[in-house]
């Protein structure tokens, strides 16, 4: 297989949002796909036949159906179960590193010398978790972004023991999924979540002083700067408590100023999530887009 080729094969570990979105696109490229699940495995295959039928309504999908794209999908409940002539595993399990290197430990062991490992984590050490493969090499972090299918950013981060040659087939795996590629280095938070993560904390701490409510805050942003998307809007389609994680990290890592503010905390302790839970700053129990409270 060269670099301007599509993996054969591709297996996605977690079939959530994420993990979902990801199954879908390299199946709409022509992979096959494997989704291993620890849970629910028939909810995870769902997320992606939804996902593709939303993109044939959109007239994404051409000369195919979202049926039979469907059919290059399948599912397993462990990495131990995935085909040995894999080409890319990628990781979307929550963020939690302990389970991250447990899952590419095990995925490790069952694909071939050659394949490219690598994590969509948006905030953990790629190094850090490298470190406990037995070939760091092929392994690298690619951070998609929510929701997968739209998204036009897949940020490709670096370790010191990275290649050059894995970091090239990615960028090259990025380029055929239609998406645009940034390379950064390893770092906390690498570049988006740093940046994106900040300004979301302080657009939450503008609501919680007062200064305006969560729709004019974001619109500020949207129409002041052209951001596609207000910084509060963006963190209730991320998950509040997966905000809440980052910025922890972050703070943990870098230093109090990304310390989360006390409505983001309240929030999450409440279940009020964002769109996974129907509530977060903005409701989206009845739109796709969300309406202010």
């Amino acid at each position: 297989m060269t670099d301007t080729q599509a993996p054969t094969r591709v297996a996605v570990i977690g079939g959530g949002r994420m993990g979902a979105g990801i199954a879908q696109v390299f199946a709409t490229l022509g992979s096959e796909v494997v989704i291993a699940e620890a849970g629910d495995r028939a909810a995870a295959h769902e997320r992606v036949a939804t996902g593709l039928h939303r993109a044939d309504e959109r007239g994404k999908i051409i000369g195919s159906t979202p049926d039979d794209i469907l059919e290059r999908v399948t599912t397993v409940a462990s990495p131990s179960e995935l085909h040995p002539e894999t080409d890319l595993v990628i990781e979307a399990v929550p963020e939690n590193a302990t389970l991250k290197v447990e899952v590419l430990i095990a995925a490790e062991k069952v694909v071939r010398p050659d394949a490219v490992l690598a994590s969509n984590t948006s905030s953990l050490s790629i190094a850090e978790l490298g470190k406990n493969l037995e070939n760091p090499v092929r392994f690298l972090g690619m951070h998609f972004f929510n929701p997968v299918p739209v998204s036009e950013l897949v940020e490709i981060v670096t370790a010191p023991a990275t290649s050059a040659a894995v970091v090239a087939r990615a960028v090259s795996w990025v380029g055929l999924l239609a998406k645009t590629d940034v390379v950064v280095n390893d770092s906390p938070g690498f570049a988006t979540s740093r940046l994106g993560v900040y300004l979301g904390l302080e657009a939450i701490r503008m609501l919680e002083d007062g200064v305006a409510d969560a729709a004019a805050i974001d619109r500020a942003m949207e129409l002041g700067y052209r951001h596609p998307m207000g910084p509060l809007r963006s963190t209730d389609l991320v998950g509040l408590d997966v905000r809440l994680a980052i910025a922890e990290h972050l703070a943990a890592t870098i230093g109090p100023r990304f310390e989360p503010p006390r409505l983001l905390r309240e929030k999450v302790a409440r279940g009020e999530l964002g769109r996974k839970s129907g509530h977060g700053f903005f409701d989206w129990t009845t739109t796709e887009t969300g309406v202010q409270r």
